[in-house]
């Protein structure tokens, strides 16, 4: 049941978002309502792109520069009196003593990346920690070494195999290309618009839709709308499953992109190409379980849902599903809430419900989110029963440095709840990016001012990525497994532990 469930959101979520795009301009009662969907989507992502407007042409500069960004934290502890004891060591005196710095540079195009570390524990400095990627290779260079460890994708296998024979066959692979190629691409994104949503909208009939004038309150506003009702019959709700769980099952291009989401989730780890096969099977027979299951699955009242549009955008909404197994195991999930989308405020107040012979449960998602003359003020609420998750946050832009006072509460009555304060600034220019954040912690057990994580960053676009080249490489995918015992227990081992003495005899003021 859970598959099923699961297959029919997903479906009733493309319906409702996707297909939407493929609506022109004839508004019969159909085109109204996924022109609508696509009219109310498409106003939240503007107002998102106005408002963030320099941080995402920063994303942008990022995607086709090379780019080098430098985070410096520190952080201030602030015990209250008579706290530590007499000869005990103070931890504040580590921590207010204490910085991490690390400069990362990437270039995506190139697929190459490089990162360093730098810290400062109470007195005792490290420096030295470099790491570098590119699409074949990986590379590691520690403060205790000269010389650069190395590692092949194409040898991670043989690096496994000989460290461990009983476990790895030497066949594993790690993909360090995924991992400047993101997840989906807007090519595959237009695949599954073109291939599933368009197949989904043809197939929902004309008549399953019925139009008529009414005036509605949404907000304490009264709106003359469109009322559009969608009816999609139990039969035909099936046939449209039926015919999406046929395509999945034999689409090549989808078990394709499950491979490379498979590559890139094992980055770190190991992946062979059984796994990889047992992967698609077990998909395949998901499916398979699926179509099967689907034909006892009831759907008795179909799929329903209407929506109020005002000024091109859904204004209200109310849609309900009852689903399950049979007759005694239905299921009935239901959104219904109300939403405001203007040019400088956009209001929203949906709950979101199911109901079962056991119980039922409700989730409410309401907020104000407000924007004019480069100033935000903005609040969002989740509620589930006694428990809130509340977000407030205020904002002011000029002259693209960007002010922020920004609030995460829980409110819950067992523990008293309590809430996440971030404050700070950013600038984002063409070229560059300077941002300061403050991080604090607020509860009853807790004051405000008793514990500040603080974070620099700045930012700029370089030339390139420098990536070292030369032979004071130790590359391990090379070495049998007796070389790299010899190697980590006779090299690496006594010159880290010599280090490691030398930084603590360093740090010996700080009470180590």
């Amino acid at each position: 049941m859970p598959k099923i469930i699961a297959i029919v959101v997903a479906v009733l979520l493309v319906v409702g978002g996707s297909i939407a795009a493929f609506v022109v301009t004839n508004l019969s009662g159909k085109e109204q309502y996924f022109l609508a969907e696509k009219n109310s989507i498409e106003k939240l992502s503007e107002k998102i792109e106005e408002r963030y407007e320099p941080e995402l042409k920063w994303v942008e500069q990022s995607k086709e520069n090379p780019t080098e960004s430098t985070v410096d934290l520190s952080a201030e502890y602030n015990l209250p009196s008579g706290s530590v004891g007499y000869g005990q060591m103070d931890p504040a005196q580590l921590i207010n003593n204490s910085t991490i710095s690390i400069t990362s540079a990437t270039d995506m195009k190139n697929k190459e990346m490089s990162a360093k570390v730098n810290a400062d524990i109470g007195g005792m400095k490290i420096d030295g920690v470099d790491f570098y990627m590119t699409a074949d290779k990986l590379m590691l260079g520690l403060p205790f070494i000269e010389e650069l460890i190395s590692l092949n994708g194409d040898d991670f296998g043989t690096l496994l195999h000989e460290l461990d024979p009983a476990t790895f066959t030497g066949e594993e692979s790690i993909d360090l290309e995924s991992m400047f190629e993101g997840t989906l691409t807007e090519e595959d994104l237009e695949y599954f618009k073109k291939e599933y949503a368009e197949m989904i909208y043809d197939e929902i009939p004309d008549d399953a839709f019925e139009s008529k004038k009414e005036s509605i309150k949404v907000h304490n506003e009264s709106l003359d709308t469109e009322k559009v009702t969608m009816h999609i019959t139990e039969e035909k709700v099936k046939n449209i499953l039926n015919k999406v769980l046929d395509k999945l099952e034999k689409d090549e291009k989808v078990k394709e992109l499950l491979r490379e989401q498979m590559a890139f989730q094992q980055l770190g780890g190991t992946a062979v190409d059984s796994e990889f096969e047992q992967m698609i099977s077990d998909f395949e027979s998901g499916i398979s379980e699926a179509k099967n299951g689907l034909k006892d699955f009831q759907i008795p009242d179909g799929l329903n849902s209407t929506i109020w549009i005002h000024d091109d955008v859904i204004a209200q909404r109310d849609v309900s599903i009852k689903m399950g197994p049979n007759k005694d195991e239905l299921v009935t999930f239901t959104v219904k809430g109300t939403q405001l989308l203007k040019d400088e405020k956009q209001s929203f107040n949906y709950d979101l419900a199911y109901k079962d012979s056991l119980g039922e449960g409700k989730l409410n998602i309401a907020g104000d989110l407000a924007w004019k003359d480069n100033k935000a003020s903005d609040s969002i609420t989740l509620t589930i029963e006694d428990t809130k998750l509340k977000y407030e946050g205020t904002e002011t832009l000029k002259d693209n440095k960007r002010d922020f006072e920004r609030t995460f509460t829980l409110e819950e009555p067992t523990s008293g709840g309590g809430s996440l304060i971030w404050n700070g600034s950013s600038t984002y220019k063409k070229d560059t990016m300077n941002s300061e954040h403050n991080f604090s912690v607020e509860s009853p057990a807790v004051n405000q001012d008793m514990f500040t994580l603080n974070a620099k960053v700045s930012g700029k676009t370089v030339d390139s990525v420098d990536i070292p080249e030369g032979d004071n490489v130790k590359d391990l995918g090379k070495m049998k497994a007796d070389e790299l015992r010899q190697y980590f227990e006779m090299e690496v081992t006594p010159k880290f532990q010599q280090w490691l003495f030398g930084m603590l005899s360093e740090g010996g003021g700080t009470g180590f």
